[in-house]
Protein backbone atom coordinates (compact mmCIF):
# COMPACT_ATOMS: atom_id res chain seq x y z
CA UNK A 1 0.00 0.00 0.00
CA UNK A 2 1.43 3.61 -1.05
CA UNK A 3 1.99 5.96 2.42
CA UNK A 4 0.18 9.50 1.48
CA UNK A 5 2.31 12.65 2.59
CA UNK A 6 0.85 14.39 5.60
CA UNK A 7 -1.10 17.28 5.06
CA UNK A 8 0.93 20.54 3.90
CA UNK A 9 -1.50 22.92 5.81
CA UNK A 10 -2.00 21.47 9.37
CA UNK A 11 0.95 18.46 8.56
CA UNK A 12 -2.15 15.88 10.15
CA UNK A 13 -0.70 12.29 8.88
CA UNK A 14 -4.49 10.61 8.60
CA UNK A 15 -5.03 11.90 5.07
CA UNK A 16 -6.93 9.82 2.76
CA UNK A 17 -7.37 9.08 -1.32
CA UNK A 18 -10.56 10.07 -2.97
CA UNK A 19 -10.72 9.74 -6.55
CA UNK A 20 -7.41 11.75 -7.66
CA UNK A 21 -7.84 14.13 -4.47
CA UNK A 22 -6.03 13.97 -1.23
CA UNK A 23 -8.06 15.14 1.75
CA UNK A 24 -7.38 16.32 4.99
CA UNK A 25 -9.83 14.87 7.78
CA UNK A 26 -8.48 17.35 10.60
CA UNK A 27 -8.52 20.74 8.23
CA UNK A 28 -10.83 19.51 4.99
CA UNK A 29 -7.58 20.68 2.76
CA UNK A 30 -7.84 19.07 -0.41
CA UNK A 31 -4.67 18.85 -2.77
CA UNK A 32 -3.68 16.44 -5.78
CA UNK A 33 -0.47 15.02 -5.53
CA UNK A 34 0.73 15.88 -8.45
CA UNK A 35 0.19 19.93 -7.57
CA UNK A 36 1.74 19.18 -4.18
CA UNK A 37 5.13 17.74 -5.95
CA UNK A 38 4.89 20.69 -8.54
CA UNK A 39 4.53 22.72 -5.09
CA UNK A 40 7.75 21.55 -3.78
CA UNK A 41 9.90 22.55 -7.06
CA UNK A 42 7.70 25.96 -7.66
CA UNK A 43 9.31 27.34 -4.33
CA UNK A 44 11.78 30.19 -5.64
CA UNK A 45 13.57 33.04 -3.89
CA UNK A 46 15.04 35.73 -6.33
CA UNK A 47 17.21 38.84 -4.78
CA UNK A 48 17.16 42.48 -5.55
CA UNK A 49 18.03 42.19 -8.56
CA UNK A 50 15.68 39.15 -9.76
CA UNK A 51 18.61 36.77 -9.81
CA UNK A 52 17.47 33.10 -8.32
CA UNK A 53 19.05 32.31 -5.57
CA UNK A 54 20.00 28.20 -4.06
CA UNK A 55 21.15 26.85 -1.03
CA UNK A 56 24.84 27.67 -1.04
CA UNK A 57 24.94 30.22 -2.90
CA UNK A 58 27.28 33.46 -1.47
CA UNK A 59 25.40 36.83 -0.98
CA UNK A 60 26.00 40.59 -0.09
CA UNK A 61 24.00 42.55 1.85
CA UNK A 62 23.08 46.14 0.16
CA UNK A 63 21.55 47.72 3.08
CA UNK A 64 22.01 48.51 7.03
CA UNK A 65 20.17 46.07 8.69
CA UNK A 66 19.66 46.00 12.46
CA UNK A 67 19.20 42.48 14.13
CA UNK A 68 16.29 42.21 16.23
CA UNK A 69 16.68 41.93 19.50
CA UNK A 70 20.28 42.96 19.74
CA UNK A 71 22.29 46.24 19.31
CA UNK A 72 24.41 44.82 16.80
CA UNK A 73 23.93 45.69 13.00
CA UNK A 74 24.65 44.15 9.88
CA UNK A 75 26.33 46.52 7.44
CA UNK A 76 26.32 47.32 3.80
CA UNK A 77 29.15 45.14 1.76
CA UNK A 78 28.92 42.08 4.34
CA UNK A 79 29.33 39.45 2.32
CA UNK A 80 27.46 35.89 3.93
CA UNK A 81 28.34 32.92 2.54
CA UNK A 82 26.79 29.23 2.33
CA UNK A 83 23.25 30.84 2.75
CA UNK A 84 20.31 27.82 3.30
CA UNK A 85 16.97 28.88 2.00
CA UNK A 86 13.68 27.75 3.98
CA UNK A 87 9.88 28.81 3.21
CA UNK A 88 8.82 31.39 5.60
CA UNK A 89 5.48 32.68 6.29
CA UNK A 90 7.42 36.39 6.84
CA UNK A 91 9.28 36.44 4.00
CA UNK A 92 12.59 36.10 5.86
CA UNK A 93 13.74 32.91 3.82
CA UNK A 94 17.19 33.22 3.85
CA UNK A 95 18.71 31.30 6.98
CA UNK A 96 22.48 32.24 7.38
CA UNK A 97 25.33 32.76 9.92
CA UNK A 98 27.43 36.01 9.84
CA UNK A 99 30.62 36.12 11.61
CA UNK A 100 30.05 38.65 15.02
CA UNK A 101 26.37 38.31 14.90
CA UNK A 102 25.14 34.84 14.59
CA UNK A 103 22.85 33.09 13.14
CA UNK A 104 20.01 34.77 11.24
CA UNK A 105 17.10 35.37 8.72
CA UNK A 106 17.02 37.82 6.45
CA UNK A 107 14.65 38.88 3.74
CA UNK A 108 15.97 38.55 0.05
CA UNK A 109 14.73 42.04 -1.31
CA UNK A 110 17.89 43.23 0.93
CA UNK A 111 20.83 40.87 -0.57
CA UNK A 112 22.50 40.64 -4.24
CA UNK A 113 24.04 37.33 -5.33
CA UNK A 114 27.74 37.53 -5.48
Amino acid sequence: MEELPNCPKCNCEYTYEDGSLIICPECAHEWSADAANQEEEEFTVKDSNGATLRSGDDVTVIKDLKVKGSSSVVKVGTKIKNIRLVESADDHNIDCKISGVGAIKITPKYVKKS
